[in-house]
């Protein structure tokens, strides 16, 4: 096996999973990117990291994209002698916009990019299968290996992941708090069943969903109403579940990101007044992003 002379640089979207009812299927990647840069050394392991999560994650072997990279590397055959990585973060970190996703697929694209003939030997199926092995769902990973919206799943063993087109006239306000939620937490605080009639109406607004992201953004608040997760989550994150409910009031189609505590808008691209008006209902001490969709996915740059 051959490596790559000099750095390889590679970049990762943001993503939103579930996006109301769609839990655990529905995927959206979002124009707020991670930049990773790799190297292949001749002994040694470096690891750099500035933004999210600087002084907090660990600079050795338990970094998660160093976790992705050795996994790819293995599942080509053959480990670096030495490797540097530097790590640039805009996704934040626990906060249910992807960014353990974000490190994974960086992680494995990286680590394919820096192999001569690495994306012939591990394509993007192969990775995306490495990428939902590693996270444990393939609802984050998809979007953000092959961006854009990406319905997804297991069946048989087996993971699926296929695009549905997003109407170019959506965009999105993300309103990030200041304080994180883990995933473990909000999944902790789920029922371990629901009732037949949320189970039927959640599915009802997932399809809905899939149709108005496609071509009909007009249906986006009635098809992000939520049955099977946000309102079991609200003892983790009040302040996002009472943002959810005061947007949804005003008629934006509001829903929280991921594991949360992210409250996610969708928005009209184009209708500045409304889009204005949208952000400026960001609570204090949150921030606040206007987001595009992102169609790249992962990509070497």
């Amino acid at each position: 096996m051959t490596f790559v002379d000099g750095p390889v640089r590679v970049s990762v979207p943001a993503t939103s999973a579930n996006l109301g009812p769609g839990f655990d299927s529905l995927g959206l990647a979002l124009d707020l990117r991670d930049r990773l840069e790799g190297e292949v050394l001749a002994d040694g392991l470096v690891v750099e990291v500035r933004g999210a999560g600087e002084g907090g994650v660990p600079l050795d072997e338990k970094h998660l994209v160093v976790r992705a990279m050795r996994a790819a590397f293995a599942a080509l055959g053959q480990q670096p002698p030495g490797l540097r990585l530097s790590c640039e973060n805009l996704v934040p970190h626990a906060r249910g916009l992807g960014s353990s996703s974000a490190a994974i697929v960086g992680g494995l694209v990286l680590a394919r990019a820096l192999v001569a003939d690495g994306a012939h030997r591990l394509d993007d199926d192969a990775v995306l299968r490495l990428a939902a092995d590693l996270e444990g769902h393939p609802d984050n990973v998809a979007p953000a290996l092959l961006g854009g919206f990406v319905i997804s799943g297991r069946e048989a063993e087996q993971w699926y992941a296929v695009a549905s087109p997003v109407h170019p006239g959506v965009g999105a306000v993300v309103f990030v708090p200041s304080e994180p939620v883990s995933t473990e937490v909000a999944r902790g605080l789920l029922p371990a069943s629901v009732p037949h009639a949320d189970a039927a109406a959640d599915a009802g607004r997932a399809a809905l969903l899939v149709a108005a992201l496609a071509g009909s953004p007009e249906h986006l608040l009635l098809a992000t109403r939520d049955y099977l997760h946000q309102d079991y989550r609200r003892p983790a994150m009040p302040a996002s579940l009472d943002l959810v409910a005061e947007l949804r009031a005003a008629g934006y189609p509001a829903v929280v990101s991921g594991a949360g505590p992210t409250v996610l808008a969708f928005c009209e691209i184009g209708a500045e007044e409304s889009v204005e008006a949208l952000v400026a209902r960001g609570p204090a001490g949150w921030t606040v992003h206007r987001l595009a969709v992102d169609t790249r996915g992962a990509t070497v740059d």
